[in-house]
Parts: structure tokens; sequence; C-alpha cells
């Protein structure tokens, strides 16, 4: 059977086999990665879809000021993302190596003295915030009268225990990340984002502005999905890894948290660049503009996320590889990435042309997105794909001496910069601005440190 297009002539079985090929050729590294990132695209783009289809219906159930409220809130919880002080991260690294060496015993210890942490940190962090949020004016958090105070106390307080409780879950997720097999770990966000989806157009009908309850939905359902999944991967997949008491072993803390204290700075970063920006936008501008401003980083994101995917198993690949001394592969390797990345960036420039349609078309009236902060949005998105193959190699190979020393310049620089920029006539363009500002001053450092590092000539600062 064949297809006619055009002047060429197209065999189906033969474009089949040779789509299958190219899962077949190459190491089993890259194989395996290149499998994951195909079933990621799909489930991605799935998660890309939902997540937009979110934003008109939250704006329809709430309102731009409620929606922005929310949005501020849970940013505000995203801070306390930095008590696990690195250990997820931690984890994800020694447990591939120990997979690696087939050291069955030393990754069930590790992944059982991660759990066994960061569940008393985080139950020691909701006791202290249960007698602490009685006493914290949300309102004035928040920078709003449009919510009764106890609601907000009571949102308040839901969207921080279910956080915490996802938070100790989702260590499934780096379980299945280090086992270079993110594309089910990808499955998860999606599959609790539809759940959401239908539970709240549902609420739409009968319950409209029942804020509270929004919350409590927005924040359970995730936390469902990753207990389900972690029941079922530690009964099968995972079950000689699976958690226990007496694989507790205190004396790995050391090697856990000696990697994981480095990822906890660089997070303390990330947490400043990604969650301060609403508060700063909140307080300066009014809650309704972080709705503008999250609305435009959506859209901006898309790029950003599929490029992710493709990232996603490379971390874990990349400290298999560099285990390994397979320097041949993290060299050719980067080179295609560096060569995607060009792609990636004309396709930002065309989101960039089309945002004014694309804008007008999903939310209407209701929101008017300057050009000027979808200019500096995409600027951002084209700084973040460049840097995020050198990110992942510095990540993969623990070398994290140098970005832990570049985090103290974002701690004194990005939030005055971000205020004053805020307060100028760019004001949520200029919000966006600093971020970009911020991140391009990491770019050369990294892309020195990775080539040096794959070409085994890094020493000192830049082997640490």
């Amino acid at each position: 059977m064949k297809v006619v297009l055009g002047w060429r002539t197209w065999n189906p079985f033969v474009i089949f086999n040779q789509f299958a090929s190219f899962f077949s050729k190459g190491s089993e590294r890259s194989n395996l990665a290149k499998k994951q990132i195909l079933y990621s695209f799909f489930l991605k783009a799935i998660s890309v879809v939902i997540g937009l289809l979110f934003v008109p219906l939250l704006l329809h159930y709430l309102d731009a000021e409620r929606y922005g409220i929310w949005l501020t809130l849970t940013s505000i919880v995203g801070w306390f993302t930095f008590f696990d002080a690195g250990l997820g991260n931690g984890l994800r690294n020694r447990l591939t190596e120990a997979l690696a060496q087939g050291e069955q015993q030393l990754a069930k210890e590790y992944v059982s003295t991660t759990y066994a942490i960061i569940s008393i940190i985080f139950i020691v962090v909701l006791i202290v915030f249960y007698c602490v949020n009685p006493f914290l004016h949300w309102n004035e958090i928040l920078n709003t009268s449009l919510v009764p105070a106890k609601e907000l106390s009571l949102l308040a307080l839901i969207v921080f225990t279910f956080f915490l409780l996802r938070f100790i879950f989702q260590l499934i997720g780096i379980i299945l990340m280090a086992d270079q097999r993110p594309a089910l770990n990808n499955a998860f966000g999606p599959i609790g984002n539809i759940v959401s989806l239908i539970l709240i157009y549902i609420l739409s009908l009968t319950m409209k502005g029942a804020f509270v309850i929004m919350g409590f939905v927005l924040s359970i359902v995730p936390v469902i999905v990753l207990l389900i999944a972690t029941f079922f991967l530690f009964r099968k997949r995972y079950r000689y890894l699976a958690p226990s008491i007496k694989n507790i072993k205190w004396e790995h803390t050391h090697s856990l948290l000696g990697l994981g204290v480095k990822f906890f700075l660089i997070q303390i970063a990330s947490i400043i660049l990604f969650t301060s920006s609403n508060m700063i936008i909140t307080q300066i501008l009014g809650a309704e503009q972080v709705a503008v401003y999250n609305i435009a980083f959506k859209y901006f994101q898309v790029p950003v996320m599929l490029y992710g995917i493709i990232m996603t198993p490379i971390w874990s690949a990349v400290t298999d590889a560099y285990f390994r001394k397979d320097f041949a592969w993290l060299k050719n390797t980067l080179t295609k990435l560096n060569k995607f990345s060009l792609l990636v960036f004309v396709g930002i420039i065309f989101m960039l042309i089309a945002s004014p349609y694309v804008f007008s078309y999903w939310v209407g009236k209701k929101i008017d997105i300057p050009f000027a902060v979808s200019a500096t949005m995409a600027l951002y998105a084209a700084i973040n794909v460049f840097l995020s193959p050198y990110s992942q190699y510095i990540n993969g190979m623990g070398k994290l001496y140098l970005s832990t020393r570049l985090v103290v310049i974002i701690f004194i620089v990005y939030i005055p910069l971000a205020i004053i920029l805020a307060k100028s006539p760019l004001q949520l363009a200029g919000v966006m601005l600093a971020t970009c500002i911020i991140n391009i001053l990491n770019i050369p450092f990294e892309v020195y440190q990775t080539n040096k590092l794959i070409n085994q000539k890094a020493h000192g600062i830049w082997n640490k």
C-alpha cells in the first residue's frame, strides 16, 4: 500500500521501520532516553492543553483578582520547597550511581533514609505552620480585601497541608528519574490535572465562586494520584527499593546531604526567581496584575516545557555516563542538544509574533497582555532553553560548587532589581527583565564549566 503526496511516493511501512530503527540505533542509554522523550512528549502535550484550558475556566469560576490571589498564595507556599534541603536531587544522583553499580541494597538504604529525613522535616514544618497560621494576616500579605480573612486563612491551611504531603509522596518520581524512566513520572501531572479539570468544571456549574472548595480540590487531587502511584510501584516494579524502617541508615545522611545542600542553595535561587515575582507584583502593581503576568508566563513556558521533556532523562543519563567515563557520549549528546536549541529559538520568535492573536482568542477581553511583557517572556524562554543542557550536565555530574557561589549574586541582585524595574515604566515587563538579567549572568560560567568537564580539563573550582 502506498500513499501519494505530491511528486514523492511514500511507503508507510518503510517510514515506520525507519522510525522504529531510530529507537534501536545507538547506545542502550541513548535508546532509553529517546523512548522516554517520545512518551513524555505525548504526556506533556496533554498537560499543556489541560493547563491552557484551566486558565479561562478558573477566570470564569473566580475572577481576575481571586485568580491572582490563588496564584500568589500557591507561589508563597512554593517557598517551602527549600525545606527538603536538596535531598530529592541528592537522592536522584546517589540512586543513579548505586543502580549503575548494581548496589540494590545501598539503593534501598538511600531511598529509605531519604523518605525518613524528609518526612520528619515536613511533619515538623507542618506543625509549626498550624501554630503560626492563626496569627498571619493573609489579607495584608496578599494585598486584598475581596476575600474574608477567615476564608483566606483556611485556604492557606489547606494548600499548605497538601503541598507538604505532595512533596513527600513525589519522591517516587525522583526514583523513576534516577532509573531513567521519567515518562511515567510525567504521567502523574496530566492524570491529576484531568481529574481536577473535571471536578472544577462540575463546581463551576453547581457552586461558582467557592474559593476554599476549589483550593481543596486542586490541592488534594495531586496527592491522591501520587499516593496511588507510590503504593503500586513499590508493590510491583520497585519492590526491591520499597522503603522500610530497618533500611534507614542515618550514616547515609551525610552522603545525601553533602550533595543535597548544594542543590538546596540552587533551589533557593529558583524560589526567589520564580515565586517572589508574584509577591512583588501583588504588593506594587496589585493582585490582578499577577494574573496578567502568569498567563503570559504560561504561554511562553510551552517551548520551555517541551524542551524540558528532552532534558528530563538527560540528567540521570549524564550521571550514568559520567560515572562510566563515557565522555564521547557526553560530547555527542551536548552537540545535538545545542542544534535542537536553535530550532526552539525559531519557534519562540513565531510565538512572540502570534502572541496578541493567541491571547485574544485564549482569554478574550478579560485580560490585556502588553506586548512588552510578551517580549521579555520570550527572551526568558530563549535564555532558559539555551542554558538547560549545560545546567543538566552540571547537575548530573554533581559539580555544583561554582553554581552555589553564583547563587549569592542572585540573593543580592534579584529582588531589589525586580522592585526597581517594577516601579519603572516597564512595570510587569520589568519584573521578567530582572529575571532575564540574572539568568544571562550564568551563561558564560555554565558553558565554560561544562566544556571543561566533558573534555576532562576541569580543575579547581570548575571540578568541584
